[in-house]
Formats: structure tokens, sequence, C-alpha cells
């Protein structure tokens, strides 16, 4: 856990299926419901970067909102890898 994150509660919802580095987007399977406004953290080996969902795309067109089974795309605040868990802070 990166210095300075306090313990939160938090649902697993997918993973990163893939990250395009040029542009910071990840692309995320979901097991879960996203909506925009949500705030979510990735954990990954070196630390985890914690964000609020400001907009998300699937095939290139902005959605509110995404379920369990649909692939999203999300800009990430920092580098994320394949396969890091994302989870929902739980309110």
């Amino acid at each position: 856990m990166a210095e300075g994150m306090e313990e939160v509660e938090k649902k697993e919802i997918g993973k990163v299926a893939h990250y395009y580095n040029k542009i910071s987007v990840a692309v995320i399977d979901l097991t879960d419901t996203l909506r925009v406004g949500d705030e979510i953290i990735i954990e990954c080996e070196a630390g985890s970067v914690r964000q609020t969902v400001d907009s998300m795309q699937i095939e290139h067109k902005n959605i509110d909102e995404a379920g369990a089974g649909q692939s999203i795309g999300l800009k990430t605040a920092d580098r994320v890898h394949d396969n890091d868990k994302v989870y929902k802070v739980v309110q």
C-alpha cells in the first residue's frame, strides 16, 4: 500500500486487461457495476492508484455506468499494469 493511504473499505470490481502507456488509458474488465463519480483504487506491486472516475468509455463512446461482463476504457492518474486488480471504495 502506498505511504499515507489510510485503510478503506473496498470491493473488487474488475481487473486491468490492458494499459495504453502513451495515452494513460486502462481497459478494465468489470465484474461489478461502476459509475462516473465512483472512487476506485487500482492496486499493483509498486503501490496503488486512487482516483475518482471522471469519465469512461465503451467503443469510444462516453458512458455513465457499466456493469459486470463489460470492458471499459478509463484514463488513469498514474501508470497501471495488466492484471492489476480494480476496487471500488465503499462509502
